[in-house]
């Protein structure tokens, strides 16, 4: 199997030279059309982030306002069986008032009775006043600690905002930048060159130019022929996977990382 190449008409003398030079031009090229595809993805995601971000600390406010919520609730009802008590000891107060203009006995039975209900009715409320009393204790130790956590989630959740929305405005002077960058690289290229690699990289999800180390394609991570990966280190020639069909060049990882 006879290893792929691209041929760009250059002469023999100058292809070892241009080769060097069409290459580290070609990873410039590639390296600025990662960033900005990566820019591109984060112009899109972090609005996303920032609106999740917004609904998990609304459900959290949301679940930790619950018992402040019931706190609230039965502050309202102690208030209304207070106002009930209230009203039951001026109607009380009324009827016994009344006891001293009775004419007869049967009215005089009457009113007592009255009163007796009123007074065991508001008997009832007041012992319901006193749990309304104890629950309201119960919750408010529970409400005070949920502010707390609630307080700390708040906090957290206005400091990872300010990052995300930091990012955001830094997005557009970045990418404008490598942009400029990726234009000043073009116009040190053969057009021959670049038209082939756009093409190559629009086939392959924007990835035209990748390295081969240990006779693996970084683009597709498979096995190139030993034939290929032989000529590709030794070669002045431009040289396509055949497995992927990008342009592929040979970086010794090892050499480096040192």
């Amino acid at each position: 199997m006879h290893p792929k190449k691209v041929h760009f008409f250059y002469s023999a003398k100058e292809r070892e030279n241009k080769l060097n030079e069409d290459l580290l031009l070609l990873i410039e090229l590639q390296e600025c059309d990662s960033k900005l595809m990566a820019f591109s993805t984060r112009k899109k995601t972090l609005p996303e982030k920032i609106d999740k971000l917004d609904k998990d600390f609304a459900a959290c406010k949301e679940s930790m306002e619950q018992n402040k919520k019931k706190h609230d609730e039965l502050k309202n009802a102690h208030a209304d069986k207070e106002k009930e008590v209230k009203k039951i000891n001026e109607n009380i107060a009324k009827a016994k008032g009344r006891l001293l203009e009775v004419k007869n006995n049967k009215e005089y039975q009457a009113i007592l009775k009255e009163i007796e209900v009123a007074e065991a009715s508001c008997g009832d409320i007041e012992t319901q006043i006193i749990s309304l009393l104890d629950e309201i204790d119960n919750i408010s130790v529970l409400a005070n600690k949920d502010g707390e956590i609630l307080s700390q989630h708040k906090q957290k959740h206005e400091d990872e905002r300010k990052i995300l929305e930091a990012d955001i405005n830094s997005l557009d002077t970045d990418f404008s930048q490598w942009e400029q960058k990726r234009n000043e690289i073009k116009n040190k290229m053969n057009g021959g060159l670049l038209e082939k690699y756009e093409r190559i990289r629009n086939r392959n999800g924007g990835i035209g130019v990748v390295s081969v180390w240990k006779a693996v394609c970084n683009g597709c991570h498979m096995n190139i022929p030993p034939q290929l990966y032989n000529e590709l280190q030794k070669s002045s020639e431009l040289m396509i996977c055949p497995n992927c069909n990008r342009i592929i060049y040979y970086q010794n990882k090892d050499s480096a990382a040192s």
